[in-house]
């Protein structure tokens, strides 16, 4: 995965579980869907970079 893949993924994550433990904490569950959101972003950002690394290195043993 390209480092800015990689530093996009692990942005949204963590904010992500920064935003659904402050909807948590404040019964604001609007701000905790958000947050789930962006967690699955980041999570669906790093497997789609995860599939690009492995198609990349199949092409580079060919």
């Amino acid at each position: 995965m390209s480092l800015s893949d990689d530093l996009k993924s692990t942005v949204n994550k963590v904010k992500g579980e920064i935003k659904e433990q402050v909807g948590n904490a404040t019964g604001d569950r609007s701000t905790e869907m958000d947050g789930k959101k962006d967690k699955l972003k980041g999570q669906v950002q790093e497997t789609i970079g995860d599939i690009k690394d492995k198609f990349s290195n199949k092409d580079e043993h060919r």
